[in-house]
C-alpha cells in the first residue's frame, strides 16, 4: 500500500484533513463490529462517514491499510498505566484492564478483528504488534516501580510480567472461547504476582 509519508489526519489539526480522518476511523470501526475484518469494505466505509470512495483509496489504499490506521489512533488514545501504590493493586488494575478492553461491546469486536487481520497482512501485524507493545511498555512501568520500593526482586522484566498476565486472558478469548469474567482477570494478576514476587521473572 502506497501512501503518503504523512500520517492520515496530521495536516492541518482540526482542519478538513482531521475530520474526514476521524469520520473515516469512526466508520472503520463501526463496519469491523458488524462484519468483521473479512466483511470490511472499501465502499461501505466511504459511505457510512460521508466521504467519496477515491479518497479512500488514495489515502488507505485498502481495508488493511484501514486498520493499520485506526490501530494507530487507538494507541493514541491509550490510558497510562495505575499508580496505586503497590505492585498487587496495579497488577489488578492492569488485569482489569485488559478485560475492560476485551468485553467492551465496541472495543472487543475491535480488537478481535485488527487480530484477524494481523493473521494475514503484514502491515496490520505490525501496527498490532506496535498497539501491543506500547501497551506492554507503559504497564511495566509499574514493575519498575514496585522494584524501587522493594516489593519485587531486583531484574524483575516488567515487559514478562505484564505479558504473563495478558496471556491467560486472551487465550481463553482467541482460542478456548471460555467466558472471561473478573475472576479470570484477577487470578491472572495474582499467580502473576506470585510468581514474580518468587524471581519467576528475574
Amino acid at each position: 500500500m502506497n501512501q503518503d509519508s504523512r500520517s492520515a489526519g496530521t495536516v492541518r489539526p482540526g482542519g478538513r484533513t482531521a475530520r474526514v480522518r476521524a469520520a473515516v476511523l469512526e466508520a472503520t470501526q463501526d463496519e469491523l463490529m458488524e462484519h468483521g475484518f473479512h466483511g470490511l469494505v472499501m465502499d461501505h466505509v466511504a459511505s457510512r462517514a460521508g466521504v467519496g470512495k477515491t479518497t479512500l483509496y488514495r489515502r488507505w489504499g485498502t481495508t488493511a491499510g484501514l486498520v493499520i490506521d485506526l490501530m494507530k489512533e487507538l494507541a493514541e488514545q491509550s490510558a497510562p498505566h495505575a499508580n496505586t501504590g503497590t505492585i498487587e493493586g496495579d497488577l489488578r488494575a492492569h488485569a482489569a484492564n485488559v478485560l475492560h478492553g476485551i468485553t467492551d461491546k465496541r472495543l472487543g469486536p475491535t480488537l478481535e478483528a485488527m487480530i484477524t487481520a494481523a493473521t494475514c497482512d503484514g502491515g496490520a501485524a505490525d501496527a498490532l504488534r506496535a498497539f501491543y507493545v506500547r501497551r506492554i511498555d507503559e504497564w511495566a512501568e509499574c514493575v519498575d516501580l514496585a522494584i524501587a520500593r522493594g516489593e519485587l526482586p531486583p531484574g524483575t522484566d516488567g515487559e514478562e510480567v505484564i505479558r504473563a498476565i495478558s496471556a491467560p486472558i486472551y487465550y481463553r478469548l482467541l482460542v478456548t472461547r471460555e467466558v472471561i469474567d473478573a475472576t479470570v482477570a484477577e487470578r491472572a494478576a495474582l499467580r502473576t504476582l506470585a510468581a514474580a514476587r518468587a524471581g519467576a521473572f528475574v
